[in-house]
């Protein structure tokens, strides 16, 4: 059975990325009958943080990504680490190098000075009995390093990019898999070591990742052999960038799923255009389409080389077609709670607000859209520039005071259109002018400028809560 995992650090909130590499790893489980499995990283013991953590679970499942087992916690198996680590020393296949961090550094420099590539020169591969003696002597910790034969070949078959060829010398030098500690003990295992063994203890059969760990998997496959393990097939994704062909990164803005959230796009047309972020839809496939219907056309054969561009009027594009196939039961449900955080007292009224909802939807690009289009409903707008404009026009406040009039004698409740329509004609007729000056003076009267949604089902909402004849009134005062 295909088993895959999406393995988040919680150092902080969930990233565009990494709920990408999920989705890519949930779509693929679910083509192939397989499993999601999580795996939280969380042994970066400074920078983790519970709130993280919570943070990116309720992201996931916002997205719609379930998971299949209760997350692995990767700090409770560091005793299964070290005893991998402890199995590559008793093999010969890791040593403690006691190099200090002034001596690093002064090899580096050396190698920049010489125009070298920075790489560890394994100088303390073969050190003697004596020699460590010599070092703990002087008080040195030591790190523990994995052989790395510069003259090994890596290669494997990766689902996206083929073929990849590999040196033991292209990696830098033998790699640590413990950070310092004394020499009798084994320091905290890092990443490239504990992800071997957390993969082969969760029997993960394929690991999706994004491409930039591609030297990474050069490295653990070594540690794969070294220990024994078996390896998983491997598959790298592209990197997601932003509009100059850099990955995108927190200095392009928005890159959380909570910002996106916060902005007000929906979880069905992020997962949407996450997908497409690197996958090329089948042939007859509409762009638009639900995770459970990507998962029954997913392939990696689809899955581009280079790099997926952050296209923003893609993503709003999408939004607005999820948001235009809502019920106004849908929208109601989410935008009812934002309408009252905003402080409005919303009308008791359900009836009403379906109204409202109806009338807003088929302009919404975000959901909150939702919000600063329903604002004149709740709150009387100010007079904007075009609207003072139309109302300074000519016959324009005679039209507005004999609505008024209208009104005050035949009270309209809002219900009758046809009622509405009357009103306006006499108005116009009264006043002397066209109908159009009446409904322009009615628009910007009622919503302080001349853009908005229809207006006599504007007109209509406002006058069932009272709302329209106040409006209308402070255009005379």
């Amino acid at each position: 059975m295909v088993r895959v995992r999406l393995a988040p650090s919680p150092t902080g909130t969930l990233h565009i990325g990494t709920a990408r590499t999920a989705v890519f790893n949930w779509l693929y489980a679910k083509s192939q009958n397989g499993v999601f499995l999580l795996r939280i990283e969380d042994t970066d013991k400074e920078r983790s943080k519970p709130e993280f953590t919570q943070n990116i679970l309720e992201g996931l499942q916002w997205l719609g990504i379930d998971w299949a087992e209760d997350p692995v916690i990767q700090s409770e198996r560091v005793g299964q680490h070290r005893d991998a680590i402890q199995t590559l020393l008793d093999k010969g296949l890791a040593y403690r190098c006691y190099a200090n961090e002034s001596e690093l550094a002064t090899m580096r420099d050396a190698q920049k000075a010489s125009n070298q590539p920075p790489r560890y020169d394994n100088r303390h591969r073969h050190l003697t009995a004596e020699q460590e003696a010599a070092f703990q002597a002087e008080g040195r910790d030591a790190v523990i390093r994995f052989r790395i034969n510069d003259d090994a070949e890596i290669h494997w078959n990766d689902l996206v990019r083929g073929t990849m060829r590999w040196r033991g010398g292209d990696l830098g030098g033998d790699m640590v898999v413990a950070r310092r500690a004394p020499a009798d003990q084994i320091g905290d295992p890092l990443y490239n070591l504990v992800v071997v063994v957390d993969d082969a203890a969760m029997a993960i059969t394929h690991v999706i990742r994004g491409e930039d760990h591609i030297a990474n998997t050069a490295k653990q496959l070594l540690l794969y052999e070294a220990l024994a393990l078996p390896a998983p097939t491997f598959a790298h994704a592209p990197l997601i960038l932003n509009a100059d062909g850099k990955k995108l990164s927190k200095r392009d803005g928005v890159t959380s799923i909570n910002e996106f959230r916060s902005m007000g796009y929906t979880a069905e047309a992020i997962a949407n255009y996450m997908t497409l972020l690197g996958w090329s839809v089948p042939e007859g496939m509409e762009e638009r389409f639900s995770l459970k219907e990507a998962a029954d056309q997913f392939s990696f054969d689809r899955v581009n080389k280079a790099g997926a561009r952050f296209d923003w009027d893609k993503l709003n594009w999408l939004n607005a077609q999820v948001l235009h196939g809502w019920s106004s039961e849908q929208l109601l449900e989410v935008l009812r709670p934002m309408w009252i955080k905003n402080g409005w007292s919303v009308p008791n009224n359900n009836g009403w607000n379906l109204e409202l909802c109806e009338l807003l939807g088929p302009s919404l690009t975000l959901l909150n859209d939702g919000v600063e289009q329903a604002s004149p409903f709740f709150e009387c707008p100010a007079l904007e520039d075009d609207g003072i404009k139309q109302l300074q026009s000519e016959g324009a406040k005679a039209a507005i005071g004999h609505l008024i009039d209208a009104l005050q004698a035949e009270r309209w409740t809002g219900t009758d259109l046809d009622q509405a329509k009357t009103l306006l004609g006499d108005a116009a007729k009264a006043a002397g002018v066209k109908k159009g000056v009446v409904m322009k003076s009615l628009r910007a009267a009622l919503l302080g400028r001349l853009q908005g949604p229809d207006l006599l089902t504007t007109w209509s909402l406002l006058a069932k809560i009272g709302n329209d004849l106040p409006r209308l009134q402070r255009c005379l005062s």
